[in-house]
């Protein structure tokens, strides 16, 4: 995918969705430019969502009653990224197929999201994808690059462009990723495994796609941020829309639980998460909340931001390594439940201290309802697959009948 920089402004075909009502959002007080492009930013409809039935048998695991808050008979866990470059299998599909390949030919989705199900012992599936799926149809051209990771060639870097920027319905522009869950779905309900789909939150995503990949210091980002703020709340609502319909299509072919990846939120200060950022992701968290299944939201250093990230009442929040559980559930609401938060480095670390840590984890945790054990950011491509196996069992052990 090579299109030009000077192709950046080139319109794409899109299908907007329609026939939803607007769910409130916040917005920071007083009168900033921030506050009046709001104004001058008309929200564009989401699909409604509609309740789906839950699965009886689902619903009993240990993961999803400890996504509701409830006690179960023992600590779940599950590993982002758990399908990837460090298993001989991923690295066996992925040696002749790109990335985006593999993303849109269900039936190797399918494969590579099973595969640490079948490995390890582990209480969800999370959806072999990325956050960055729906950028192309919109109208981006993304590259996994070798050694570099995602590139977009033609990026955000004008208001013509954001306005350009198409709104695509998942169903017509990803229908791989339904099917794709449509074909594990059968074997996870066999071993009574839920499914997590999921997608980038507005921020995270909107400065993939304006940086043209990742970034230190998001520096196109806020630039957009703070000289256009009337574009920049165009754009997040954009994919406040996008990422809403793309989830519910998620669910209504089986993702039984979701997750929304802010993984760079903790870049910003507490002002400009408030003021540019929680409004368009409160949009998209309550558009997908009449779904009845949980909703996780993780970001990365997010600590000084958790106050804010409790007003989005997600049924869970996921905590990176750098706040311990106990801080982060003084910071967050009644029965809401916590997602980690073991450094993703420990795994490679020799089991002696890799099960120190992980005790110290449990034991910040101490027996609570409402904890999911995971790492604070994906599995390493270095990471050694016994250690991912004793982990798994360890925690299983060690909490079991609690």
């Amino acid at each position: 995918m090579t299109r030009s920089q000077q192709d950046t402004d080139r319109p794409e075909a899109a299908h907007t969705p329609t026939d939803s009502p607007e769910p409130r959002g916040h917005r920071a007080s007083g009168q900033s430019p921030a506050d009046q492009a709001l104004g001058e930013a008309p929200q564009r409809p989401m699909r409604p969502s509609v309740k789906v039935e839950p699965n009886p048998a689902l619903e009993a695991s240990a993961f999803l009653k400890a996504a509701r808050g409830e006690k179960a008979a023992h600590t779940p866990l599950w590993f982002m990224r758990q399908a990837g470059r460090y298993m001989p299998e991923y690295r066996a599909i992925r040696a002749d197929r790109s990335m985006l390949e593999c993303i849109r030919t269900p039936e190797l989705a399918a494969e590579i999201t099973l595969q640490p199900i079948r490995a390890f012992d582990v209480d969800a599936a999370i959806l072999f994808n990325d956050i960055l799926t729906p950028l192309p149809v919109m109208g981006l051209d993304l590259d996994f690059v070798k050694g570099a990771g995602p590139r977009i060639s033609n990026p955000l870097r004008s208001t013509r462009a954001v306005d350009l920027l198409g709104v695509p319905a998942a169903r017509e522009s990803m229908p791989y990723t339904a099917e794709a869950i449509r074909l594990l779905k059968p074997e996870l309900d066999r071993r009574g495994i839920p499914l997590i789909g999921f997608v980038g939150a507005p921020f995270t995503l909107a400065s993939y796609a304006i940086e043209g990949g990742g970034s230190r210091n998001y520096e196109y980002t806020k630039q957009m941020m703070y000289a256009e703020p009337a574009a920049w709340f165009r754009l997040m609502d954009k994919l406040a829309t996008v990422q809403a319909d793309y989830l519910g299509e998620q669910i209504k072919a089986g993702a039984a639980a979701v997750q929304i990846f802010d993984s760079w939120a903790g870049a910003l200060s507490r002002y400009d998460y408030q003021t540019f950022v929680w409004p368009a992701t409160q949009r998209l968290i309550e558009a997908v909340k009449p779904y009845g299944v949980p909703v996780i939201y993780f970001g990365t250093d997010t600590g000084h931001l958790l106050e804010d990230i409790a007003k989005y009442e997600t049924d869970v929040v996921g905590v990176d390594w750098r706040t311990p559980l106990d801080t982060a559930w003084a910071q967050l609401n009644p029965g809401q439940a916590i997602q980690g938060n073991l450094d993703p480095l420990l795994l490679a670390a020799p089991w002696r201290e890799l099960k120190h840590q992980v005790d110290r984890v449990l034991d910040e945790a101490n027996g609570r309802p409402g904890h999911i054990f995971n790492i604070g950011h994906g599995i390493l491509p270095t990471t050694p697959m016994d250690n991912v196996r004793r982990v798994a069992e360890y925690v299983h052990e060690r909490t079991a009948n609690r």
